[in-house]
């Protein structure tokens, strides 16, 4: 009689059931799996299979709604860095340094901004914006910028880098608006006093002021620079934001009198839709916010919390909250729009990792001690977190093991 033929190895079956059956493995097995053969070490670092893994994990570039932002770098890869930051493990580096005058107080002066386009990073210093090229190796940059736009006559407060557009207030109380790619810009006076924040949406700029009035402007032809609407908010504007919906927008002020610091506007009549929150204290001003999507909204400032607001619940209590360890102002706050916030401290250059579905800090990083300057501006990709202080741009590393 013929002798029976030895079964099929596993990975021997139709790549689509091989997919079915790994699609339930968490990373550590699927890492194991990699190691039996070729074929399965393909099979197992397909994005297919690690998306769901990093969907749970901190900053892969996946939001809340499965968008993936980061798209180009396997997933594999996203993951094990993920790994990284969870742990704190990273490089750092100070990239860039300046001279630094005295600061005395929150206000526009020497207080650098910062936005991450691709290949670029560009950064505020004093009256002009600077566009560094980040080095292929994603470590540094160039130490010379690649561009430098100007306009203001004082300090750049904030902008906001938007379609090729660049869009920044000073303290001059001017905007102005470059395009990148080309020697088109346009410089308007929009307030009395230093234009503290602006945001740039749909052909739309709104801006906030020392001089207690948030302004909506318009950028299309035949009236730009036109405004639109004055809010008069009673009280000085620290931070601003458009909704991803185009139709409203929040102000963050510095909270000097009985009104509560986030108000969010209409954005086609400039009328008060809502106020967030009802316990906030004298001078707990809101100096940074954030929107994930057009209900999720995360908030900071004086009063050392973090504050995550979902305004089809309430407007009366945010949803969760977080304490900075240290009872420092929160200058500044920016998420992945899924698990992962980083937050930056107003003593000794404390930038925080959180997660949130953790009530206590993640990792904290200190990049001005023993020197004292506070964390104005921070972004990360999935791989970087860049730091801007007083006197110096810090890059972490989170690719290094």
């Amino acid at each position: 009689s013929r002798a029976a033929s030895p079964p099929s190895p596993l990975w021997a079956l139709p790549e689509e059931l091989l997919l079915l059956i790994c699609s339930y493995l968490d990373a550590q097995a699927l890492g194991r799996l990699a190691q039996v053969c070729r074929r399965l070490r393909f099979l197992s670092s397909r994005d297919l299979l690690w998306r769901r893994i990093a969907r749970g994990c901190l900053n892969s570039g996946f939001t809340q709604l499965g968008t993936d932002v980061a798209a180009g770098i396997p997933v594999k890869e996203r993951v094990k860095v993920s790994q990284n930051w969870r742990h704190g493990r990273c490089r750092r580096e100070t990239v860039l340094k300046w001279k630094c005058k005295q600061v005395v107080s929150f206000s526009s002066f020497l207080m650098p901004w910062m936005e991450l386009d691709g290949e670029y990073l560009y950064l505020s210093q004093a009256e002009n914006i600077h566009a560094y090229h980040l080095c292929a190796e994603g470590t540094g940059l160039q130490r010379h910028p690649q561009a430098i736009f100007s306009g203001h006559q004082e300090d750049v407060c904030r902008f906001v880098l938007v379609n090729s557009h660049i869009v920044s207030g000073g303290g001059d109380g001017s905007i102005v608006l470059h395009k990148i790619h080309g020697s088109y810009s346009v410089k308007f006076s929009a307030h009395e006093q230093e234009v503290n924040c602006v945001d740039f949406q749909g052909g739309l700029i709104v801006s906030g002021s020392r001089d207690r009035t948030a302004k909506v402007w318009s950028l299309s032809a035949g009236r730009v620079g036109q405004c639109l609407h004055t809010v008069q908010t009673e009280d000085r504007v620290w931070s601003i934001a458009i909704s991803p919906l185009l139709s409203s927008f929040v102000t963050g002020t510095a909270c000097c009198g009985h009104t509560s610091p986030l108000r969010i506007w209409d954005l086609e009549s400039g009328q008060l839709l809502t106020c967030l929150g009802t316990d906030f204290h004298r001078g707990a001003g809101v100096l940074d916010v954030f929107y994930e999507t057009p209900s999720l909204l995360l908030s900071c400032g004086y009063d050392t919390y973090i504050r995550y607001w979902d305004i089809r619940t309430s407007t009366r209590k945010c949803v969760q909250e977080w304490e900075e360890p240290h009872d420092s102002a929160l200058y500044c706050i920016r998420s992945d729009k899924n698990h992962m916030i980083a937050s930056g401290s107003s003593y000794y250059g404390v930038v925080r990792l959180w997660d949130k579905r953790q009530t206590r800090c993640l990792q904290s990083f200190h990049l001005s001690s023993p020197t004292s300057s506070p964390v104005y501006c921070l972004r990360f990709s999935t791989t970087h977190l860049y730091a801007a202080l007083a006197s110096a741009l810090h890059v972490l590393d989170f690719t290094a093991s």
